[in-house]
């Protein structure tokens, strides 16, 4: 079974029954992982801090399981869960941030710069500085579209928003991020 391709029914069965749970839900964290992973590292830009995130995100997913309901796919449950553990892990920062006088968005960046996991070059770092200027909802809806290259759709069933709310969220990041990275 290991080898077999991912079928979302199968998996789905598995979850529904006590005695397969276990082995279902380990299929899914095999699954949806990686993606997972790097949708929250790029709202949160720490590989550690990408990790807690994602833990915590399968851990509340394992402990709700029995509540999903099969009316959305299992990707949109995660990333909704994944998504709000972002959010909540954000705004705690952010509440640490206000303390001091710092601005957030430059420790935020000064620890992606020395972060042993990140590789990128300037030019990521100034595609980096300029998400982090958008508000996080906007970046969150940029990132699902941008690098997961997902349909409208699907974004819209993850925030429970009208799709042409989404693409004027995505086109108003676009030319927020356009402007920042022609400024420097």
């Amino acid at each position: 079974m290991a080898n077999s391709p991912y079928n979302e029914r199968e998996v789905l069965a598995l979850l529904q029954d006590p005695d397969t749970q276990k082995r279902g839900f380990e299929m899914v964290v095999a699954q949806y992982s990686e993606q997972l992973y790097w949708q929250i590292r790029r709202m949160v830009l720490s590989h550690e801090d990408a990790n807690d995130i994602l833990q915590n995100a399968f851990i509340k997913a394992w402990m709700n399981i029995a509540y999903f309901r099969a009316e959305a796919k299992l990707s949109t449950w995660l990333y909704r869960i994944a998504l709000n553990e972002c959010l909540t892990f954000l705004n705690k920062q952010r509440a640490v941030a206000t303390v001091s006088l710092d601005d957030p968005e430059a420790a935020v960046l000064q620890r992606l710069e020395s972060d042993t996991f990140f590789s990128g070059d300037q030019i990521q770092i100034k595609l980096q500085k300029a998400l982090l200027s958008l508000p996080e909802k906007q970046r969150m809806v940029f990132n699902l579209k941008y690098y997961q290259e997902m349909k409208y759709e699907e974004i819209s069933d993850i925030f429970g928003t009208s799709v042409g709310a989404l693409k004027a969220s995505y086109h108003h990041a676009v030319k927020k991020i356009e402007k920042i990275l022609s400024e420097e």
